[in-house]
């Protein structure tokens, strides 16, 4: 294959997957802005009930009381300095500040499927609550990494859940990668250490370990995770390099609850959300990346393997903001 060919296949690509988010968007965009077309209509400037639709308008997407509060302010800021703000200009500065909220987050490192050198493996530990898509997230990144020329080995170590180390088996075979496996009942460490040490002898870039779907209300169960880290680094002592936590989009305000148990009981360090094509509640994503300023990692955004996107907030930015009517504003 030539570079040419390389380049527009590469292209192809980032447009499927623009248009991928634009699509998972819609239902979020969709209850966004008919609320905010419905505040200013027949409004010339920015007023105080203006600025009370738009509050409603970003609580009713879940982006969160807090969140939501500090847009607001900011936009207040800029409509006591501009002193006159139209309604027509409202979209511009609602995205320039939705953008500047997310920068101020912690951002991902990465804007492709990639790990960081002189870690190999690179081992992710993949935690959540059961429901939210983790063994599913599983499945789809070991496919985008393996895409992206990555090697890549599978840890299946939800010993607790019947059907788990089945649903991460086919995964295996479907995206054609390595899975270390023990039976119903096995010590989740032990197979979280096996998954490493084979990930070392393999050589292998990428190791992915499934866990339990802790309850957030079972303190036990987060104990249980805290020994699989200890573990780990018994074979590789600066293991795991990323605690990956799952949370389902289409929940909203559960999904930052689950996200405060978690971030609490464990260091997690980067965040994939799923589901968010099913919901209205996409707003969560900056509720999440404002509140606890760890970096939102991966957004699933349909059923299809490459519909898991690394995030980019100014792709998402975009995507919230595209219009397909422009005459809304």
């Amino acid at each position: 294959m030539g570079l040419f060919d390389k380049l527009f296949k590469r292209n192809k690509e980032q447009q499927e997957q623009k248009e991928a988010l634009d699509q998972g968007l819609q239902k979020t965009k969709d209850g966004f802005f008919s609320r905010i077309t419905k505040a200013i209509a027949g409004k010339d400037t920015v007023d105080e009930e203006v600025l009370d639709e738009l509050e409603n308008a970003l609580v009713s997407a879940d982006v969160g009381i807090d969140t939501t509060v500090a847009i607001i302010r900011r936009i207040e800021e800029r409509v006591k300095q501009d002193k006159y703000v139209g309604t027509s200009q409202l979209n511009q500065i609602l995205q320039e500040e939705i953008m500047a909220m997310l920068t101020d987050a912690s951002t991902n490192e990465f804007a492709t499927f990639d790990v960081p050198a002189g870690k190999k493996p690179y081992v992710i530990l993949v935690v959540g609550v059961n429901g939210v898509g983790k063994t599913t997230t599983i499945g789809k990144l070991a496919h985008n990494f393996k895409k992206n020329g990555k090697s890549v080995l599978l840890g299946a170590a939800d010993t607790f859940r019947a059907a788990a180390v089945d649903q991460l088996t086919i995964w295996s075979e479907r995206v054609g990668v390595p899975i270390v496996k023990k039976e119903m009942g096995s010590d989740p460490s032990s197979v979280a250490f096996d998954a490493v040490a084979s990930g070392m002898a393999r050589d292998s870039e990428v190791v992915i370990i499934d866990t339990a779907g802790r309850l957030h209300n079972k303190a036990y169960l987060m104990d249980e995770l805290g020994k699989i880290r200890r573990v780990i680094s018994k074979k590789m002592p600066d293991a795991p390099h990323e605690v990956l936590l799952v949370l389902d989009g289409s929940t909203g305000q559960n999904a930052l609850e689950q996200a405060k148990h978690f971030t609490a009981a464990t260091d997690v360090t980067a965040i994939a959300i799923t589901k968010l094509d099913g919901t209205a509640k996409g707003g969560v994503v900056l509720a999440i990346a404002n509140q606890f300023k760890i970096p939102v990692k991966y957004i699933g955004v349909g059923e299809k393997m490459e519909d898991l996107q690394v995030f980019n907030k100014g792709e998402f930015v975009d995507s919230l903001f595209s219009l397909e009517k422009p005459n809304r504003f």
